[in-house]
């Protein structure tokens, strides 16, 4: 298991830590929002990630979607305990950006030939826009968490926001080790839905 590096930001007390907290504020109810948002967000990723691991080629995609499915499972219960802390009840609100980007990644499996790596390629590629979304969400909520001055919160999303950050470094890595260079060579398929 890898030593994550505290964030040295994340060892410095907030005006909220120092002041105290008011517990209600936009800021909080921001935040909250935000956060059954993230929610319906990994909840709809641990139904989607089988199908996408399904339509992958490689074993390795495969093995890093599987990974992935698990963490995102975590992400969830993680999320959980957010609420509890914050003493809300544990719903999610629909995320239109990431139906967006699960529509998209779905014209990109249908337009890309079952079996290739120009599938794989064009999987990795729909995974990291999702990813860049998560760590892009996440990161606001830690700081968001920290202004409030919720530190075990900002710490639990945090930990997310590790995990979204490896898990799209694990997808650069098997694309530029070998997807996107096998893809390059594969013939065309004149019969590829590509627009």
């Amino acid at each position: 298991m890898k030593n994550y590096k505290k964030d040295p930001a994340l060892e410095m007390p907030t005006p909220a830590e120092v002041g105290g907290l008011s517990g209600s504020s936009a800021l909080t109810t921001l935040l909250t929002d935000a956060i059954k948002n993230i929610y319906w967000v990994e909840n709809k990723l641990v139904m989607t990630l089988p199908a996408l691991r399904d339509q992958a080629t490689t074993p390795q995609l495969k093995m890093v979607i599987q990974q992935h499915l698990v963490q995102t499972q975590n992400h969830v219960t993680r999320l959980e305990e957010v609420f509890l802390l914050l003493g809300v009840e544990a719903q999610g609100n629909e995320s239109k950006a990431m139906s967006g980007l699960l529509e998209d990644c779905d014209t990109i499996v249908n337009g890309t030939p079952p079996g290739s790596m120009t599938r794989d390629a064009g999987i990795i590629m729909a995974a990291q826009q999702v990813e860049h979304f998560e760590i892009a969400t996440y990161g606001s909520l830690v700081e968001l968490s920290r202004t409030l001055g919720f530190r075990q919160i900002a710490g639990l999303l945090h930990a997310t926001l590790d995990e979204e950050k490896m898990a799209d470094q694990g997808l650069s890595l098997i694309a530029r080790t070998g997807i996107n260079w096998s893809a390059e060579h594969e013939p065309v398929d004149e019969n590829s839905n590509s627009n």
